[in-house]
């Protein structure tokens, strides 16, 4: 685990692999969270956001970037092992800073997490979609990363980077 993380670097990474089409948004946000502050966190946790570009699999429901947020929330923060206990301390934690991380995205747009809102009148093949997609994703990116660094107590670089 790094000790400190260039909140530059972890946008510029998310939006630039989305960008050229290496992964889409839920991907290309855990993948620039694995790379700039856990680079052994498995492979395979990208993976488990491929289901969730365009709302959810193209339903065009929940925003891919939430989702992906969510599931790099969870690696840091999420249970482990089962438990009943309704006062489980880092279930309830990893749900409050999901609410956190989803309640910026909502207060930042519309007031909604739903693709289809942000998406309404665009051809998803198009310049203005992409743009608009790449954006929330680096958005995301860097809400996540602020919410992990806080959380750890890890230190962030706002500074210029000369990016990778």
């Amino acid at each position: 685990m790094k000790k400190e993380v260039n909140i530059k670097q972890v946008r510029y990474d998310a939006e630039e692999v989305f960008r050229i089409g290496g992964f889409y948004c839920s991907e290309a946000i855990v993948s620039s969270i694995r790379m700039n502050f856990d680079p052994s966190m498995p492979k395979e946790l990208i993976k488990s956001a491929s289901g969730f570009p365009i709302g959810v699999g193209r339903s065009k429901c929940m925003c891919g970037a939430i989702s992906g947020a969510i599931i790099a929330l969870g690696y840091f923060f999420g249970r482990g092992a089962q438990s009943a206990d309704a006062d489980d301390t880092k279930g309830n934690k990893c749900m409050e800073l999901s609410y956190e991380l989803q309640d910026s995205f909502r207060k930042n747009h519309q007031g909604t997490l739903c693709c289809h809102i942000h998406v309404e009148g665009m051809d998803l093949l198009n310049a203005e979609h992409k743009k608009q997609c790449v954006a929330f994703t680096g958005e995301m990116a860097v809400k996540t990363a602020e919410i992990i660094a806080r959380e750890l107590n890890m230190k962030l670089l706002y500074d210029d980077v000369e990016v990778r």
